[in-house]
């Protein structure tokens, strides 16, 4: 394929630092559909999980019209926009939200696989039950990351399944035949779970962490927030995930009004869910965006995280340092950030640096909780 792929660029262009936009696995599953690709008609490509727009713009330089995209990642989402108007190719794709407007009619579907398998299985199961019966999904990934657990999932969904062989460390699955599921089976996602232990039900799309539960280290802060927690009018629930502590707070401070934010469309999707489960989604608003952007300068009290240290497949402390910023930024004169992290990654020192002066809350043998303040 003659698709320039060094003139994509990640968002924002910082983060991405050394990082290309696109890898070995974008381009094998470009090859291996390129048949696929320039049969397709206009509106019947759909692109998935598509980290920065390599899949999406190759195949609209392939001849591609209409296609529907959808990435998880806010990030993502403005680096497709950005390299479509780049490489004049704005009106060529378009985002969509996970649903079955994405997916109704669709002959191709380009993707890559997910490391979550709950993840796939939504996404297979969507595709199924809303694509075109002679639907091609065509999804790759880095061979390490790779399972034959996937291809389960996807045989759960699908009649037909091929593989290709394995170049650069990479491998693409076909999967052909949707397998539709009788209507009063109904929906296996989002899904939910109680737990009388907290007083809380939680809803999950695939792919959130944690999905239907309560991490360790989450419910080693909910343990913490009690009257030591700074008296406000709101707070945030900063990459909120399943938007459980953003929920607990709301049951627990019944004037409190919660702003809880994440990057990802279903950890956001999920987070409205929980709160309307909980019934505090009157007073708990969810918005996707990266990190505080959506909040002014110097406007909080209180704002609360559990920051993710995974970046894809690899272990990433450059997320909470991002997101400590942001807290910094956000946060009034006073007010306070509180933290839980893996005790192994040290976060004391760059939390004292980044928003202010640092007290440990407590500690186990695995967590730490700390609440850090802004100077003013």
């Amino acid at each position: 394929m003659s698709f320039d792929f060094d003139a994509l660029r990640r968002h924002p262009d910082v983060e991405g630092s050394g990082l290309e936009a696109s890898d070995a696995a974008d381009r094998l599953i470009l090859d291996e559909a390129a048949a696929l690709i320039g049969e397709a008609g206009p509106g019947e490509i759909v692109v998935i999980d598509d980290s920065y727009g390599a899949l999406a713009l190759a195949a609209a330089d392939a001849g591609g019209r209409g296609i529907r995209v959808h990435q998880d990642l806010v990030t993502g989402e403005r680096a497709l926009a950005q390299n479509a108007g780049r490489l004049g190719s704005d009106g060529k794709v378009r985002s969509l939200t996970l649903g079955p407007d994405l997916v109704s009619g669709a002959r191709l579907v380009l993707m890559r696989l997910p490391r979550s398998l709950d993840r796939l299985d939504e996404v297979s199961q969507l595709i199924a039950a809303h694509a075109g019966p002679e639907v091609v999904v065509v999804a790759g990934g880095r061979i390490k990351h790779m399972s034959l657990a996937m291809n389960d999932m996807l045989g759960q969904s699908f009649g037909r399944l091929d593989v290709s062989r394995a170049r650069q460390k990479s491998r693409v699955l076909f999967a052909r035949e949707p397998v539709v599921r009788p209507s009063s089976d109904g929906p296996r996602w989002p899904r939910s779970a109680r737990h009388d232990d907290l007083g809380l039900t939680v809803v999950a799309h695939g792919g959130v962490f944690a999905g239907t539960g309560i991490d360790i280290g989450t419910r080693f802060l909910l343990a913490q927030l009690g009257d030591a927690v700074p008296d406000a009018a709101t707070a945030v629930d900063l990459a909120c995930g399943t938007g459980v502590v953003a929920s607990w707070l709301a049951r627990a401070r019944p004037a409190l009004r919660v702003t809880a934010t994440d990057r990802s469309a279903s950890a956001a999707a999920s987070a409205r869910l929980t709160a309307e489960a909980n019934g505090v989604s009157d007073r708990v608003h969810v918005t996707r965006a990266d990190g505080l952007e959506a909040l002014v300068d110097a406007s909080e009290r209180l704002i609360v995280l559990n920051p993710p240290f995974h970046s894809d497949a690899a272990i990433s402390t450059g997320i909470a340092a991002h997101l400590f910023a942001d807290a910094a930024r956000a946060l009034a004169p006073g007010g306070e950030l509180w933290c839980v992290w893996n005790s192994h990654l040290g976060y004391r020192p760059l939390l004292e640096r980044v928003v202010g002066r640092t007290r440990q809350i407590a500690r186990n043998p695995k967590f730490t909780v700390t609440a850090s303040r802004r100077a003013g």
